[in-house]
Order: structure tokens, then sequence, then C-alpha cells
């Protein structure tokens, strides 16, 4: 039993509006855009008053749950639990396996609100006032969903409809409305009486599962037989496999917002994005004197209204207007900012052509449960890599049947095994590895470790990797 709100992160979106930063294996939620934090951490950032919530649930995938934890592990906030998706199922089966394991960790009455990983939102009086409204309105049996003021007739964003007003500040939900042209958006902005859908919702956990159980009850039982029939896996929680599989794929706006007799909204006014599109992006950013947010290694001369970012090689765009120019370590995207919210139709046709559809998938820079790599050069029979190591972590004790290592420390220090050997290599120092001997690097320091190896054989995929020992579970 708690009288405080248990936050439901859902964190397993593999967004591709934001390419080329955000793909299949490192999506938005996870990356940093427009200062030094994520997504994800600013959503935990907001829910860490611990005087209103209890340490947050986060639901995720397989691939995403070592990222989850370090990130959380940054900011030092502890999670309730991290339960882990076997398949991806849409937010209603996701929504409802959070509802089951709160019950069972927190009691029948506890209040649920369930946010998306990957919003930007300025969490100052006005958020906390629809906070506490949503808190009242999902005690008094409401299933309470935040809509926000429209600023704009935007299209990118589905709308409700107000209804009568409930009291406290909360309103019925008169009907949803799916992403509208900008005809239709233009109507209903001059019209009032509706509000943008955040995808933001609070409810008893028990309250929700009844629901479910009224209007989905295949997703409602398959989740319950999920989290029933769940498995600990160090601090993960992996939801059964073939009981989930069985929950239909269906979002929770379908499944039984659109359809409860119970649903309530609160009218908001604080600042709130979906980060869908790069314009989302240059909106929120500091705009120079000519409208134009230029982030990392960029410069802008004679353009205007215009976002220009560059993680990597420097970025110099002259004589454009209203344009994104996006650059990763191994693309570039260059399109009109107002046509942006299509970048995922040109992310489906990448994916489709054999030699593009990895630049849709992965990063040259991947994560790992112990830290990364970023791949710099790729040749024949060799192949150069960036290696960082979280302070504490170590890599699987391992071998590889058809590569030898070089290692260079430039950064920290490693405890590195070869062998029946364990040796400190300092900045500056290196150690060979060679072809099928068992090694093992280590951070034993408080500061991120950077090594740089140099891989040479005959083959140098990932798969050639025997772990021995490894404290992340992996084979």
């Amino acid at each position: 039993m708690t009288d405080k709100i248990i936050p439901v992160i859902m964190a397993g979106g593999k967004g591709t509006r934001l390419w080329p930063l955000s793909r299949a294996s490192a999506p938005k939620q996870f990356i940093q855009f427009t200062d030094d934090l994520s997504l994800f951490q600013k959503t935990l950032e907001r829910i860490s008053d611990s005087s209103h919530y209890e340490a947050p649930v986060v639901i995720t995938n397989e691939d995403f749950r070592f990222l989850v934890a370090e990130q959380a592990r940054e900011l030092d906030i502890k999670l309730s639990g991290v339960l882990l998706e076997p398949t991806a199922r849409n937010t209603a089966p996701a929504v409802a396996a959070a509802a089951a394991f709160v019950m069972k960790k927190f009691g029948d009455d506890a209040i649920i609100q369930v946010l998306a990983s990957d919003h930007e939102i300025v969490s100052g009086e006005s958020y906390q006032e629809a906070i506490d409204i949503a808190f009242k309105t999902a005690k008094a049996g409401k299933l309470v969903t935040f809509g926000i003021m429209p600023t704009e007739a935007a299209t990118g964003y589905g709308y409700i409809e107000v209804g009568k007003d409930l009291g406290d500040g909360a309103k019925a939900v008169k009907r949803f409305v799916e992403k509208p042209d900008a005809d239709k958006a233009a109507a209903m902005l001059g019209a009032g009486g509706f509000l943008w859908n955040s995808g933001i919702f609070m409810f008893g956990a028990a309250q929700v599962l009844s629901e479910m159980q009224k209007y989905a009850p295949a997703v409602a039982d398959a989740a319950a037989a999920s989290v029933a029939k769940a498995q600990n896996d160090l601090d993960f929680v992996r939801l059964d496999a073939e009981a989930f599989s069985k929950a239909t794929d269906i979002s929770i706006d379908y499944a039984i917002m659109e359809k409860t007799a119970n649903a309530a909204v609160v009218p908001s006014s604080f600042s709130w994005s979906d980060m869908g599109s790069w314009d989302a992006v240059w909106k929120l950013g500091k705009q120079d004197i000519d409208g134009n947010v230029a982030l990392g290694n960029a410069t802008v001369v004679n353009t205007r209204n215009s976002l220009v970012m560059s993680r990597t090689s420097h970025l110099a765009v002259q004589g454009l207007d209203g344009v994104a120019v996006i650059a990763s370590e191994d693309a570039v995207y260059v399109g009109k900012l107002d046509e942006s919210q299509s970048v995922g139709s040109l992310v489906k046709l990448l994916g489709s052509t054999k030699g593009t559809a990895a630049l849709t998938q992965t990063h040259p820079t991947s994560y790992r449960p112990w830290g990364g790599y970023t791949s710099i050069l790729n040749g024949d029979r060799f192949q150069v890599k960036r290696l960082f190591v979280t302070p504490g972590k170590k890599l699987s004790l391992q071998k590889h049947h058809h590569r030898s290592e070089h290692w260079i420390c430039v950064k920290g220090t490693a405890e590195v095994t070869v062998g029946d050997e364990i040796k400190i290599v300092r900045e500056n120092e290196s150690v060979y590895i060679p072809q099928g001997e068992v090694h093992r690097l280590a951070n034993p320091g408080k500061i991120m470790l950077e090594m740089i190896e140099v891989q040479t054989g005959s083959y140098l995929g990932e798969d050639d990797i025997i772990r021995i020992v490894d404290e992340f579970g992996r084979g």
C-alpha cells in the first residue's frame, strides 16, 4: 500500500523519425539532443521527487536493458523494476503487464502514471498542478489522460475533444481524434474544445486491469500470466514469452481509452513535445537571431530557420532556409524542416535496400552492459575500434578463434587479463592479445576507461566471441 504515484516508463520503442541519430539499436529515448541528458534520463528526473513518487518501473526490451540500467545509474536513481518484453506488442499489453507487476509489488490500490520515455516536458508549476488533478481523479476511479493545450494546428499529434466538467479541473473525454490533415487541425483549433493527446496516463492499477478485462480480455489475461510466470535475471524481470505472445498487438487508446465510460482528461498548459520530428527538436532548441539551432560541430552562414547538428566531423551550412541537416558518424540527412514528419518513410526505403539497410539498424557506436565501442576504421583483415568501459565494469572472460587484438590505453587505467597473467595498463601503454588466448578487460578506476583496439585476423565478426565467464549472463 502506498499514497505515492508509481511511475511506469515505457522505454521499448525503436523510433526512426529522428534518423540518422535515432536507430533501432539506440533509439531517440536514449540519445542526448539539446543538452547533456537523454530523453529517458529527463523522464527519470521528472519523477525523482520521493515525496510524490515511488521508484519507477521501466518496461523495455532485451536490447535496451543495460542502457536503461546504466542511464539510471548515472543519475543515481533507483528503479522498482525493469520489465523485459519478450516481443513487441504495443502499449496496451505493456501497460497491463506493468499494472499487474505494480499490484503485486505495491498492492491493489496503487496509482500508476504511464510515461513515454522520449517526450520533452518542462516540469514547472503547471505540470505539478496537472499531476495533482490527475491523481485525485484517478483515485476517484477514472482513467486519466493528459491533454495539452494546442499552440498550433499540428498534424503530427492526435487530439482529444473535451466533454463535460468532472470537477477539480478534470473533464470527461468526448472522443479521440486521429492525427488530422492540416485543414481539419485548423478547424479544431478554431472551434476550441480540442487538446493534443499527450500519451501520458494516470489510473489505478486495478482499475485499468478491470477495464482491460472488459474490453481487451486477451491482453489482460496474457499480461497477468506473463507476470505470474516471470523470471528474475540479475536486476531485470523477464516476462514469460509464451504467455506474453498471446496478447493482442494493440495500443492502450484503441484497447480501452476509446471504449471506456470512465475516461477523463486533464487540460494541461505545460510545455510538451513528443520529439517526433526534427522540426520538434528545432522548436525546442536555443535559436540564434536568424532562427537557427546549431548543435555540436556546426557552423551556419547566411542561413535562416534551420537545424544543423553534427556529432562527428564539422558541418558547415551556407545560404539555406528552413532545412534540417543532421550528421551522425556514418550518415547525413538533409531535408526541409516542414517535411520532417516524413523521415520515417525515408528510413523504410533505406531499410528495404541491401546496401543501406544496416544504416537504419545500428550505429557505429554500439552499447554494451559494460560500456560500448565505436567502429573507427575497417579494412581487409583489420579493424580499429574505440572501447569505453564504465568504472567498476568488466568485459566477459573470452577468447577468439580467428583474430588477435592490440589494446592501447588512451584514458584511465585498465586491468587486463591475458591467460594466467593480470596486468595494469595505464595511459599510453599497450598490450597484445594473441589469437586464441583467454583474456579480459576491466576498469578498476573511477573514470571512464578508453582503449583503442586494433583487431587483425581472417574473420572479425562479433560472433567470434567465446565467452567463458560473463557477469551479465550472456552465453
